[in-house]
């Protein structure tokens, strides 16, 4: 695998301002400011998807990107929160490792989210469910 531009980052071969970092997950300002104090939180461990972390990487991440959204509450007092996870192109994932975005929000601040709901009948979200076997 190529490294990420995330990985280049966690090795100091490319700048960034970091807000928090441990042994585990960094988390710094995203260069695309959607709004300000938007953080990435991204695994040390460079994976592409979530899908492909442990059970307790993944919670750990969480767990850091809730505490960083934390931070970014006191910090920019949003009157909104976006907690976004991608995988994969298709997902509308953009960097091949795994992250998270906090991303906070204001009213009428421009960033949107497409999604244009089904509506399906319940007889079908139930065979829907009856797939997914945890």
């Amino acid at each position: 695998m190529t490294d990420s531009v995330f990985t280049r980052i966690i090795r100091r071969e490319l700048p960034a301002a970091i807000v928090y970092e441990d042994e585990r997950v960094i988390a710094f300002m995203d260069a695309g400011q959607l709004n300000p104090g938007h953080v990435l939180v991204a695994t040390r461990r460079q994976v592409e998807t979530v899908m492909e972390l442990e059970e307790s990487e993944a919670a750990y991440l969480f767990a850091i990107a809730t505490r960083i959204a934390k931070a970014v509450q006191a910090a920019f007092q949003p009157t909104g929160m976006t907690l976004l996870q991608t995988n994969q192109p298709d997902g509308w994932q953009t960097v091949p490792h795994v992250h998270v975005h906090v991303l906070p929000r204001h009213a009428d601040d421009g960033v949107g989210l497409v999604w244009p709901r089904k509506d399906p009948p319940l007889s079908e979200l139930q065979a829907l469910a009856a797939r997914i076997k945890v």
